[in-house]
């Protein structure tokens, strides 16, 4: 019996072209100023330090600016940079820059599925504080009451089983009480991996009916 529901944020609770034409860009044509004015604040000087510590070199702040810029580029899952991504994020969204895209249908059914009682939560390679953000600054207003919790890259990579036996752990579920939703098929297997349900929207493109994980729509044709 399925108790909890565990999403994934880009292509599935949200359009891809949010993420990748608005939020990327934001971040990216401020980080340079970002790190140059908030440097010195505790917070940003350990992630910093974090960057450092995964390239196992020490560089000159700017340096660092460069590199983080670079790796917005490739599109790169380091943990933090997704933190810095959602500091600068943090300012967009309360200017009133952008709100977070959420789909209609995953709204909706979010809503009902809360209202049922089951258990709601995230897992993105956003920083759980981005997540925080997107979906407290929706153009549908603040749905973080929706969730229980939120869970990125410090649980793992999207593609590793062992992230995923990780929040079974941490929820206090088995694998086999939760139904994971995802665009991406690499993080659908890791899930079925440990035991999970899983549901995979296919937002454009021909559903494949053979497909290895059942292939959806819009959240209006996951039945729990």
């Amino acid at each position: 019996m399925i108790k909890a529901i565990l999403t994934d944020i880009e292509g599935t609770t949200s359009s891809l072209s949010f993420v990748k034409e608005v939020l990327f860009p934001y971040s990216r044509d401020r980080m340079k100023r970002f790190i140059a004015e908030h440097g010195d604040n505790a917070e940003v000087a350990r992630l910093l330090e974090e960057v450092q510590a995964t390239i196992h070199r020490r560089l000159a702040r700017e340096a660092v600016a460069e590199l983080l810029v670079q790796w917005i580029d490739e599109d790169r899952k380091i943990t933090p940079l997704k933190a810095l991504q959602g500091l600068i994020w943090e300012a967009g969204y309360r200017n009133g820059d952008f709100h977070g895209h959420i789909y209609e249908d995953a709204k909706r059914q979010l809503q009902a599925w809360h209202q049922r009682g089951l258990k709601l939560y995230v897992f993105s390679s956003g920083s759980v504080f981005a997540q925080k953000l997107l979906f407290g600054h929706t153009e549908y207003g603040d749905l973080t009451p929706l969730f229980s919790d939120y869970f990125d890259t410090n649980v793992g990579a999207k593609k590793d089983p062992t992230a995923y036996q990780s929040i079974s752990t941490l929820i206090g579920l088995s694998p086999h009480e939760v139904l994971f939703l995802s665009d991406i098929k690499e993080e659908l297997d890791a899930a079925r991996q440990v035991g999970m349900f899983t549901a995979w929207l296919m937002r454009e493109g021909a559903i494949d009916p053979d497909a290895v994980h059942r292939q959806v729509r819009s959240f209006d044709d996951i039945s729990v």
